[in-house]
């Protein structure tokens, strides 16, 4: 899966944040954590549940929520909302303890930070 490009103008419930050891500028959440896509996901559909769940969660959202282009809230199989961009679900790392980590980044192979 190749890296995503995003255009996160108007998007109030995400920010930029750069990273000093990474080339480009990773995608985080509002609350200043790393994305991730996982290439194991099919279409819109999340494969990530149980135990890769609890190591990877899902960023969650609310039906409510403003969407802009690209942007939109996808149903997971428990009924939560989870943050999707071009139909890719979005998730935090659980090893990911403050701003700007980006533990995960590459791990397995499959899992990937988004950046800008």
């Amino acid at each position: 899966m190749t890296r995503f490009k995003f255009l996160l103008a108007g998007l109030g419930a995400f920010a930029l944040t750069s990273g000093a050891a990474l080339a480009a500028e990773m995608v985080t959440a509002k609350n200043g954590m790393t994305l991730y896509v996982f290439d194991k996901d099919t279409g819109a559909d999340s494969t990530c549940y149980d135990q890769c769940a609890v190591n990877w969660p899902p960023y969650l959202g609310e039906a409510n929520a403003a969407l802009t282009e690209g942007w939109t809230l996808i149903k997971r199989k428990d009924g939560a909302m989870q943050w999707a961009y071009d139909g890719h679900p979005m998730y935090f790392f659980a090893k990911d303890t403050k701003k700007g980590d980006a533990v995960g980044d590459g791990m397995g192979g499959v899992w990937h930070v988004v950046k800008e």
